[in-house]
């Protein structure tokens, strides 16, 4: 069984992965396969540089995020070109890692909830979300919340998954890991 963790930023995904790890379950990292296909595959860095310019990378020849960011944040359809170049390369990665369990904050928005069988969301409340990607990313509050927006809304993605695990930092959510991956690792 495929199986597709997913949450808005913040909500506490990396830990749920950290925790499925010390289980011996490896998960693959969309964000982190889109950032080394945009360093390292030639396709995609011809692409993205025709799409975003010369200022897509530095002289030296490394990602310039914040100009990659910049034009991402500035309209949707910057967006959406940007995607439709990156989530393929992505999909074609997890489909060759041979893993089972995927972690991608845009899980719905990108498509790739149909590479998986089930869909676990990992829910926050907005501040405490807030708090933590201002934290985490030294960003303000303006640049959290613009991310934050280019994510379906958290009621949303609950309708459309299959387990929710609450990460308001009160609820045991270790235990909650356990009872739903004992779920997902049922045979049919």
């Amino acid at each position: 069984m495929k199986v597709g963790i997913t949450g808005g930023i913040g909500s506490g995904k990396s830990y749920v992965c950290r925790v499925l790890k010390e289980q011996g379950i490896e998960v693959f990292d969309c964000d982190s396969e889109a950032k080394r296909l945009m360093r390292n595959s030639p396709e995609l860095r011809q692409q993205l540089t025709a799409l975003i310019g010369p200022e897509t990378y530095t002289p030296e020849g490394t990602l310039n995020k914040a100009a990659v960011a910049k034009f991402l944040l500035a309209s949707p359809s910057n967006a959406k070109a940007i995607d439709a170049i990156v989530h393929p390369a992505v999909f074609d990665a997890f489909r060759q890692s041979g893993l089972n369990y995927m972690e991608s904050a845009i899980l719905f928005e990108s498509g790739a909830n149909v590479l998986v069988d089930k869909v676990i969301v990992v829910i926050a409340p907005k501040e405490i979300r807030l708090q933590r990607v201002m934290e985490r990313d030294g960003i303000s509050r303006e640049q959290a919340l613009q991310w934050m927006n280019r994510q379906l809304p958290q009621q949303e993605v609950i309708r459309k998954a299959d387990f929710v695990l609450i990460n308001d930092g009160e609820a045991d959510i270790d235990n909650q890991i356990n009872k739903i991956i004992k779920q997902c690792n049922k045979p049919f």
